[in-house]
C-alpha cells in the first residue's frame, strides 16, 4: 500500500514542474525586471561610463526634476556611438545645439527646434566632418560659427528659416541650404569662391534673384524654385575666353524660375549639358 501511495503522489506532482518552468522562462523573455518597459536610446558616453542607479540609491537622483532638454547630458538625451551623435526628433525637444563630445565627427540633429547657431557651439569640436541640421527653426547663424571646423566636409541647413549665410568652411564638398528664406543680399557674392572642393551645391526653394558665383569644382547645382530673372555669359562661362570649358558641371537646375533660358544662348557654351529650366 505504501508503494501505491507514493506512486500516486508522484503522478500528481509531475505536471506541475513544467508549468512552473514555463512561467519562469516566460518572465525571463519579457525581462528580468517585471512590469518595466524598456525604452530610450542606447548611448555611449565618450568621457565616462555612468553607473545605472539602483533602487536603493537616493530617489532624488533617479527622478529628473526638470524636463528641459538643454539641461540634460548630450549622451543621455541623444545617441552617441563611435564619434557620431544622433539627436533626431529628441523628446524633450532641444532648442539649441547640444554640447558635443570633443571626439565627435558626425552630428545629426534633424527635426528639432534649434533656433540659432552661436560661434561657441562648435568651438571645441574641431574634428567634425558632417553636420546635419535639417528641419529645425534656425533663423540666425553667427558669422564665425563654423570658423574652426577645418575638417568639415558636409553641411546641411535645409528646411530652416535662414535669410543669410555665414562664412563657410573651405573644405566643404556638399552644402545644402534648400528650403530657406535666402535672398541674394543675404548670400555674399564670393561666399563660395574659396570652397575649391565643393562638388554639390543645393540652394533650391529660396528667394534668390541671381545666380551666385559658383566654384569650378561644382558638379551638381540646384537653384530651382527661386526668383532668378536672368543669367549672363559670366554666370557659368567667361566672356573674355571663348575657349573656356566647364566639363565638371554636369547638372544644373533652374526650373521654377522666371528666367527664360533661350534668351541667353551664349551663356552655356562652356558647359557639356544645358541647364534644366524654362526655354519658352
Amino acid at each position: 500500500m505504501k508503494m501505491l501511495f507514493f506512486a500516486f503522489m508522484l503522478l500528481l506532482c509531475l505536471p506541475a514542474a513544467p508549468a512552473r518552468k514555463l512561467r519562469r522562462d516566460s518572465q525571463l523573455i519579457r525581462g528580468s525586471v517585471p512590469h518595466r518597459r524598456l525604452t530610450g536610446h542606447i548611448s555611449y558616453n565618450f568621457k565616462s561610463r555612468r553607473r545605472t542607479p539602483r533602487s536603493d540609491d537616493d530617489p532624488g537622483a533617479m527622478t529628473p526634476t526638470d524636463s528641459n532638454a538643454d539641461d540634460l547630458p548630450t549622451c543621455l538625451l541623444c545617441v552617441c556611438l563611435i564619434g557620431s551623435v544622433y539627436c533626431e526628433e529628441v523628446s524633450p525637444v532641444i532648442t539649441s545645439v547640444p554640447a558635443l563630445p570633443k571626439e565627435s565627427t558626425y552630428l545629426y540633429a534633424r527635426f528639432n527646434k534649434i533656433k540659432k547657431i552661436n560661434k561657441k557651439d562648435f568651438a571645441d569640436t574641431v574634428t567634425l566632418k558632417r553636420i546635419d541640421l535639417t528641419g529645425n527653426l534656425i533663423s540666425e547663424i553667427e558669422e564665425e560659427a563654423f570658423s574652426k571646423l577645418s575638417m568639415l566636409e558636409e553641411l546641411s541647413l535645409a528646411e530652416n528659416r535662414l535669410v543669410k549665410l555665414p562664412t563657410l568652411p573651405t573644405k566643404l564638398s556638399t552644402f545644402n541650404a534648400n528650403q530657406n528664406l535666402l535672398k541674394t543680399k543675404g548670400v555674399k557674392a564670393n561666399i563660395f569662391k574659396k570652397l575649391t572642393m565643393l562638388a554639390n551645391l543645393f540652394l533650391a526653394d529660396n528667394l534668390l534673384d541671381a545666380v551666385p558665383n559658383i566654384p569650378e569644382s561644382v558638379r551638381i547645382l540646384h537653384l530651382q524654385n527661386n526668383n532668378i530673372t536672368n543669367v549672363t555669359i559670366d554666370t557659368f562661362c567667361k566672356s573674355d575666353n571663348n575657349y573656356y570649358l566647364r566639363p565638371s558641371l554636369s547638372e544644373v537646375r533652374l526650373d521654377g524660375n522666371p528666367v527664360v533660358l533661350s534668351k541667353y544662348p551664349d551663356s552655356f557654351t562652356c558647359m557639356k549639358v544645358l541647364p534644366v529650366g524654362r526655354y519658352r
